[in-house]
């Protein structure tokens, strides 16, 4: 059975993190991805760390198994051989600020009229339109903006960044989506369509309960550490040795949970009876637990609960996550080579289809320019002479 994107063709003009991730999403469903990167210098996170002999595991890490095309942009040769590549593909995906395909005469406007089948998904910021469309945008300022980090971190702490850059992440996510829904509408219509992402508007969209809190107590939630605002306990707590977190998603759970952590009396008190009641309650329930909860180890009190059908897990360090054995039975940990002559262990496909093999190892990344003559032989049939032209334009370096 083929991957359920082979066959699709991406023609990928992103750098550093929310695009390339959402190439990567559907390089992994089976899509042809073709990396355009500026000569010389190429995608900006080739020079972020860390390092491995000289090459960034940074770039590896989402950029594994895609071809890499060198074109000048701000070349006339090289605008207009983007256009002729772009009419043999069946994705754009770019996440330039508003306005810079536009300046460069490659705009939404210029790609349809070349391949009215386009999809072409823009990953920016704040989005193509509005009033702060073209405003520069980062990972910290839209989880400031979007009201992430009003969230995030302890009661009386300062505002605190989600510890990975989930601004971007997010953004490439549903990114991947809209693409994926635009190449099914086109079955039916025979047509591309633009394909609009707006960080900020990614944050919005996750902030799960956050917006109908404030609009029922009239009070903009804040953090709240492990705690859920609404469930009760459901947070994590300190063992005699580690952190675990316990998730009482429901009364039936708190049935089970009192008598398992030798406590049934907790049951039996009026205000912690119902959910509603623990989480009004919590500042009295909170340190009962912990009384409780700090006379074993992380691993006795998880497997205690456990057996009692009570959700819960450890609180694990990346060290831990690495050797996870529900992670290891899920393919979620393969082999890349470094380009150094090692490997690296990077994220899996968490995707998991009947239509895409699970491997224990993906291709490396690509050197700068490595595809550039095979590609453009392949798709576009160039030849050596037509190649040696564009190098001599300026299009491709020499």
């Amino acid at each position: 059975m083929a991957k359920p994107l082979e066959g699709i063709r991406v023609l990928d003009l992103t750098r550093v993190l929310a695009g390339p991730f959402c190439t990567m999403m559907l390089s992994d469903l089976g899509a042809e991805i073709v990396k355009v990167e500026a000569p010389v210098v190429g995608d900006d996170s080739r020079h972020f760390g860390p390092f491995r002999d000289g090459k960034s595991l940074y770039f590896l890490n989402v950029n594994r198994g895609k071809e890499s095309i060198c074109v000048d942009l701000k070349n006339a040769a090289g605008k207009k051989l983007l256009v002729d590549l772009a009419r043999e593909c069946d994705v754009v995906v770019e996440n330039f600020r508003p306005g810079t395909m536009e300046k460069l005469g490659l705009g939404w406007d210029v790609l349809k009229a070349a391949n009215p089948r386009l999809v072409y998904a823009a990953v920016s910021g704040f989005g193509h339109t509005g009033p702060d469309a073209l405003k520069p945008a980062y990972d910290i300022l839209v989880q400031a903006r979007g009201g992430v980090m009003s969230i995030t971190g302890w009661p009386d702490s300062p505002p605190t960044r989600v510890g990975l850059s989930m601004g971007d992440i997010t953004a490439a996510v549903f990114a991947a989506v809209g693409v994926v829904a635009a190449l099914y509408q086109r079955k039916e219509t025979g047509l591309g369509q633009k394909v609009d992402v707006s960080m900020l508007d990614c944050q919005l969209a996750i902030l799960e309960n956050a917006l109908v809190r404030f609009q029922v107590d009239g009070k903009a939630p804040e953090p709240l550490g492990t705690r859920h605002p609404t469930i009760a306990p459901f947070q994590a707590f300190k063992a005699s040795d580690a952190w675990f977190a316990v998730a009482v998603g429901n009364d039936a759970l708190w049935k089970a949970f009192c008598p398992a952590v030798g406590r049934a009396d907790l049951f039996a008190d009026e205000r912690f009876r119902s959910n509603a009641g623990r989480v009004r309650n919590l500042h009295f329930l909170a340190p009962e637990l912990e009384a409780v909860f700090v006379t074993k180890t992380a691993d006795e009190w998880v497997a205690i609960l456990e057996a009692a059908g009570v959700p819960a897990a450890p609180v694990a360090s990346v060290d831990k996550v690495m050797k996870d054995r529900q992670l290891a039975a899920r393919n979620m940990l393969v082999e890349a080579p470094d380009g150094s002559g090692g490997t690296v262990l990077i994220p899996g496909n968490p995707i998991k289809m009947e239509s895409v093999p699970e491997t224990p190892t993906r291709p490396g990344a690509p050197e700068l320019g490595e595809h550039t003559e095979a590609v453009l032989a392949r798709v576009l049939k160039l030849g050596g002479e037509a190649i040696a032209r564009l190098k001599a334009e300026g299009a491709l370096p020499s």
